[in-house]
């Protein structure tokens, strides 16, 4: 029998070619449909075959970068009907180099770069080393290093950006030298990403989610809707429990194994030491070379979002977050901080100015798969949107809501897990559906609307969580330095772990619309269901 440890992810090749010819028959049926027949694409479930492509692709062929543009180009003949010449220009003029021109993409981007460029001076300057040096003697053990990381990860809960990239680089060293694999990692990151911004009051999801309420105090409503939000309290619950019970199932229990090992990526080809760890050139600082840039990026993205928000032009803290344009807010914030960071170390004189500069390009290099799976999953929402999906799930809610009543939020969380899993958007998830749950059942019920809101709120996150083509999953991929196909695979069932339970903490909410009673039946459910999973696992092993 071989053991775990020894066995290495099969070569794709096979799947990669079988899912091609598959992808390319149906589009070829589906041109034939289009073009003869004049088969009705638009704000239909067409709409949503680009997605849905490109994520069996990637989940097939554990390759991203094709299955995206796979997915973008049937966007971009859909809309077209399959003409060549209007297709390319759609996939590339209205798709690639339009959201390359949008500015709150180009700001996430240009945030990216700054954030890699910071990290490379750290470690360049032996923070990060120094850090290590210092969690060695303060983190013990495998479960310290963990909790350590899923508390970095609530301490940052202004933005899932920021939080995906910060704790990626302040940990690394740490879960490295306790043996943690990369993808689970990946899955603390994400996990104290997404799911704390979602509850938490002063963060760029609570004004995004506050914009989308009319005719009511969205902030006092988000508040209102955190003791519902049972997604995101039950993942942090089964972080705490799977660390505890040091329990691992589904891939991530080969990553772990084989991390205890040495292999922290479970990937051909990669090495221990990658990308950032082979700038620390064996400098060891201090630990305040890492902190006070870390200290520096809170404070000055903070500053910045309340700045775009209208703060210092009279606002309430909360009015100017919730007003706050976090695209900029973070561009403005971090390029400060990277400014006072260079002269911090220049003063200590632990990097030169040319020291500095030269690690622009070596942090826009180590960001540049992050920037082309995130480009082109923009790309293929762009296709997506045009095709009229969006329109096409309101409509069905839309119609169907009136009649849910008890049962809404169960079935309005797994409608806003599949569309934000399709379209790898929370936010958009949230602009969809919130505005009808709110028109339908703002007079009729304001109770089970702040519940149906949350049960939004929590399928829109769990969704974002599942999907290879968020954004929140990409930069959680890029901030734990792991494969993103990897860090994907072995979170898919945790995440659905949490979803099963939370599916039927909302059906129960729905009845009792008791916040308190629901989460004490997912908590004690989630905890028998990892029981249940550990035996299981036991066995096999």
């Amino acid at each position: 029998m071989k053991s775990l440890e020894n066995i290495k992810p099969g070569n794709p090749k096979r799947w990669t070619n079988l899912s091609l010819v598959v992808v390319i028959l149906f589009l070829g049926w589906l041109s034939y449909a289009v073009g003869v027949e004049h088969m009705p694409v638009k704000d239909t479930f067409w709409a949503l075959t680009p997605p849905i492509i490109a994520i069996f692709l990637a989940l097939i062929t554990k390759e991203v970068y094709s299955s995206l543009f796979l997915g973008m180009l049937t966007g971009a003949m859909l809309n077209v009907d399959f003409d060549p010449e209007r297709g390319m220009n759609q996939l590339f003029q209205g798709g690639i180099i339009s959201v390359l021109s949008d500015k709150w993409n180009v700001g996430i981007l240009v945030f990216l770069v700054i954030l890699g460029t910071m990290v490379q001076m750290m470690n360049r300057a032996g923070g990060s080393a120094a850090f290590g040096a210092w969690a060695s003697k303060h983190i013990k053990g495998r479960i310290g290093a963990q909790l350590s990381t899923m508390l970095l990860g609530c301490l940052i809960f202004i933005d899932d950006y920021f939080n995906c990239l910060t704790v990626g680089s302040v940990m690394r060293p740490v879960t490295d030298k306790h043996q943690i694999s990369r993808a689970k990692l990946a899955y603390l990151i994400d996990s104290t990403a997404a799911p704390v911004c979602i509850i938490a009051p002063i963060s760029s999801w609570a004004a995004a989610v506050s914009g989308f309420v009319k005719g009511g105090n969205g902030i006092s409503i988000f508040v209102q809707a955190i003791p519902f939000n049972f997604y995101a309290l039950l993942t942090l619950v089964m972080m705490v429990f799977i660390i505890f019970m040091k329990m691992d199932y589904g891939p991530m229990l080969l990553h772990e194994k084989n991390a205890r090992n040495g292999d922290l990526f479970t990937t051909t080809g990669k090495s221990v030491q990658t990308g950032m760890e082979q700038k620390m050139e064996g400098k060891i600082g201090r630990v305040s070379d890492l902190i006070v840039p870390v200290v520096l990026l809170i404070t000055g993205c903070v500053i910045g979002m309340i700045y775009t928000g209208g703060f210092f032009d009279g606002k309430s803290f909360v009015d100017a977050f919730a007003a706050s344009d976090a695209s900029v807010g973070l561009v403005l914030g971090s390029s400060s901080a990277l400014v006072i960071t260079i002269a911090y170390y220049m003063i200590r004189q632990s990097l030169s100015f040319g020291n500095c500069m030269d690690c622009l390009p070596e942090g826009f290099k180590q960001m540049v798969p992050a920037m082309l799976i995130l480009t082109f999953a923009w790309t293929l929402k762009s296709q997506t949107d045009s095709l009229g999906a969006a329109s096409y799930v309101a409509g069905l809610m839309e119609h169907s809501a009136a009649g849910l009543m008890a049962f809404l939020p169960a079935i309005i969380f797994l409608v806003a897990i599949g569309l934000a899993f399709a379209s790898g958007t929370s936010w958009g998830t949230f602009g969809i559906l919130i505005p009808i749950v709110v028109s339908c059942f703002q007079e009729i019920d304001p109770e089970l609307m702040i519940i149906s809101i949350s049960a939004c709120m929590a399928g829109a996150v769990c969704g974002d969580h599942c999907s290879p083509i968020s954004d929140t999953t990409i930069l959680s991929s890029a901030g734990a330095q792991c494969e993103h196909i990897n860090h994907v695979t072995t979170q898919l069932p945790y995440a659905m772990t949490a979803a099963s339970v939370s599916f039927f903490a909302f059906l129960v909410a729905g009845f009792t619309k008791s916040a308190l009673i629901s989460l004490a039946f997912g908590v004690v459910a989630l905890f028998l269901l990892l029981l249940v999973i550990r035996a299981k696992v036991s066995r096999k092993a």
